[in-house]
């Protein structure tokens, strides 16, 4: 049996996206290019309806492009049970109420049992600070948190 991943929005944005002057942001988006077919081939992969919603924004060309990237992964909904785990991951901290979508994309890789929780995002996400902290309030939930990590630590060299 394969592990899950669920991709978050980020990923998918990393690897349609034109490419960055940014260094660093070039580096992650050459890196999401070169191990998506990979993680697509050795995992099961998963989005939400969260991920489409979010992808459906900004320019119509980049909407295309992600939304071709996303076709064929299986879509998990947003259930009572996410939004609720995302409620309390808020008001009990670690994630900034400023951050909600954060919050659920956390809540729901959790309540559908993933093994890992793919991103970018090491602002709200997957940052050492606050890593931590989401496992022990999804533990103190009764879940087992995925791991949270980037397709560059996924995968490694």
């Amino acid at each position: 049996m394969k592990e899950k991943v669920y991709i978050e929005t980020s990923v998918v944005s990393y690897f349609t996206s034109k490419p960055s002057t940014d260094i660093i942001i070039a580096g992650r988006q050459e890196i999401t290019r070169k191990k998506w077919p990979h993680i697509l081939d050795v995992f099961d992969t998963y989005i939400s309806a969260l991920v489409l919603q979010e992808s459906e924004q900004g320019d119509s060309e980049a909407v295309q492009k992600r939304l071709e990237a996303l076709a064929d992964i299986p879509v998990l909904s947003i259930t009572g049970d996410a939004e609720e785990l995302a409620s309390k991951l808020i008001l009990e901290g670690p994630v900034s109420e400023k951050s909600p979508e954060d919050a659920l994309h956390i809540s729901i890789a959790t309540v559908n049992g993933m093994d890992y929780l793919l991103t970018w995002n090491f602002a709200h996400i997957n940052n050492a600070q606050i890593k931590s902290k989401i496992v022990t309030r999804i533990e103190k939930h009764g879940y087992q948190c995925p791991l949270i990590c980037s397709p560059e630590e996924l995968l490694g060299e």
